[in-house]
């Protein structure tokens, strides 16, 4: 896995901290887990069963290999491990519905397979997924335990308050209210899901005990839901893990016609502008050869694929969750390994969270990137959200050494559109401006006028911070 940025070497990630079984620290440039003599047993059995193997094999679990290092507290370790390099950490709140929902699917079925080898999933936090060459993967090794008979599934009420209740509020709600997992870091509320979510979905068997029913067993018996399940053998395990396959395989969203979701399609941006803008992008990253690209503003990724189909690992953010959601599913039908797509609101983007807001990383905390793209974009900054040029070029020099830019003057239809609602008070709104402006932070390397458009089309290398 690629790691969030410690303070120090030789210390835990921030998220990492809880769980006795083990953790995960950065030493000389490695990613390493610490498997504890707590959970000796577990991993043990894990390791002799099948299990991991069989989930390896399948492409469900992120594969390890056993380091000769000591451990970050040699007094208490059993095992290091070096997980294979994830290029990207995202979080859920970062993900389309179609993702959630994958990442869902995932844990049910690793925790079917998990019982045929004897054994169980301990927690179901949905931050133990990952996006990996193009498909969900299980990161976390140690959240596996030997399954006792009769027990019950520990993780159950933790599945349902981290996949089924932000999933089921996505469909029926509002696809926006992902976002509560910002200000819940440890799933939503049952209780509050139930209020939130209509009443049809009281009609729903598997919503209604998985959620509804669920909720008011909380509120009445507190933990007593965990006790009514102690006697819960493995069959009545698999049909309780058929409920839940069956309530998220029911849940649908379907992005509507939002007005960046389709850009390409509404736009008068002429035929002949776009391919020359296409083939300026496949010439300046040629130029550059960067390992790991973020487009920002990606749309539907019709730019991010110019990089990815090079084999560049390509984050494609984007505001619009319906933007998001088509090009996570077009990466699925295409098998695409080398592209990313998140949800991400740059004018307010993704910011350290949890305990000591050292849990989940903030996106600059995740970059740099070695170059990002920002084509179509500053305008909505700039005159949206009223961002200064100065402060942009800052931003942007934080992200990634390369850049490549796109500066769409006043006159341009796009931006037209912006401002026919409000007053145009963006006098140092100038692509003389923006030059100078950006030359405080970038060397412009090329620039070039895209055919049929008034766009112009840069490649900046960001200048060493003093």
């Amino acid at each position: 896995m690629a790691p969030e940025k410690p303070k120090t070497q030789d210390s835990p990630l921030g998220a990492s901290f809880r769980d006795p079984s083990g953790f995960l620290y950065l030493s000389a440039g490695r990613l390493l887990r610490q498997v504890n003599m707590a959970y000796q047993e577990n991993y043990d059995r894990l390791m002799t069963s099948g299990l991991y193997q069989e989930l390896v094999n399948q492409g469900l679990l992120i594969p390890h290999v056993e380091s000769d290092h000591t451990g970050m507290r040699p007094e208490i370790a059993y095992k290091v491990l070096e997980p294979e390099t994830i290029r990207f950490i995202s979080y859920p709140y970062e993900w389309s519905f179609s993702q959630f929902k994958d990442a869902a699917l995932l844990t049910l079925l690793i925790q079917k397979l998990a019982l045929e080898f004897g054994m169980s999933l301990k927690d179901s936090s949905v931050y133990n997924i990952q996006f990996h060459q193009g498909r969900p993967v299980l990161v976390d090794s140690l959240s596996f335990e030997i399954n006792p008979q009769g027990g019950p599934w520990v993780a159950y009420r933790q599945f349902c308050q981290h996949f089924l209740a932000p999933l089921s509020l996505m469909a029926y709600r509002d696809i926006r209210l992902i976002q509560l997992l910002k200000a819940h870091i440890d799933g939503l509320p049952l209780d509050l899901t139930s209020k939130l979510l209509p009443f049809k979905t009281r009609l729903k068997l598997p919503l209604l005990l998985h959620i509804h029913l669920h909720a008011l067993s909380q509120r009445r018996f507190s933990s007593a839901v965990v006790d009514t399940r102690r006697t819960m053998g493995k069959v009545a395990l698999l049909g309780l893990l058929d409920s839940l396959e069956t309530g998220v395989n029911a849940l649908r969203w379907k992005p509507g016609g939002t007005e960046w979701a389709n850009y390409y399609c509404d736009t008068n941006y002429a035929p002949e502008a776009l391919e020359h803008k296409k083939s300026l992008v496949s010439e300046y990253l040629d130029r550059i050869s960067p390992g790991i690209v973020w487009d920002l503003g990606a749309n539907v990724g019709v730019f991010s694929r110019l990089a990815s189909e090079r084999g560049i690992f390509t984050v494609a953010f984007d505001i619009d969750p319906a933007a998001v959601e088509r090009n996570y599913l077009s990466c699925k039908r295409r098998s695409e390994t080398h592209l990313l797509p998140l949800v991400q609101d740059l004018s307010n983007p993704s910011s350290n969270l949890g305990w000591r807001s050292n849990e989940r990383a903030s996106l600059i905390d995740r970059g740099p990137a070695d170059a990002i793209m920002a084509l179509a974009l500053i305008h909505h900054l700039a005159i949206s959200n009223n961002v200064p040029l100065d402060s942009l070029a800052g931003f942007f020099r934080d992200l990634a050494k390369w850049m490549i830019i796109e500066f769409v003057p006043k006159s341009d239809s796009q931006v037209q559109r912006l401002l026919a609602s409000r007053e145009d008070i963006f006098s140092a709104y100038t692509q003389e401006n923006f030059e100078r402006v950006f030359s405080t932070c970038f060397r412009i390397q090329r620039k070039s006028a895209i055919r049929s458009s008034e766009r112009w089309l840069y490649l900046m290398e960001a200048l060493p911070l003093e």
